[in-house]
């Protein structure tokens, strides 16, 4: 996706962290969405062993991240404004 083609911010938007970089989500968008929407697919690192979300329903645990000590799927995490959280990376035990 494209700077051109990415939806202008609004007051009405959230801002949210994801592995430092700032990003904004719409009110009632899951952390998942947002990222995706932001052009963000994958969730993990390295690319080879990249992982992202797959079931958007938070069976499959495929887009978990780590919020607030935990972790969580994206999925189904709801943005609010100011959440942090970090995909993860391969020494990371989750």
């Amino acid at each position: 996706m494209t700077s051109a083609s990415m939806p202008k911010r609004t007051d009405a938007d959230l801002r949210f962290r994801f592995n430092g970089t700032e990003y904004s989500a719409r009110p009632g968008e899951t952390l998942a969405a947002a990222l995706l929407r932001a052009g963000v697919p994958m969730l993990s690192e390295p690319a080879s062993d990249a992982r992202g979300a797959f079931c958007w329903m938070g069976w499959c645990q495929e887009c978990r991240v780590r919020h607030e000590g935990r972790w969580v799927e994206a999925c189904r995490l709801f943005v609010h404004d100011g959440l942090e959280a970090h995909g993860r990376r391969a020494d990371d035990a989750g």
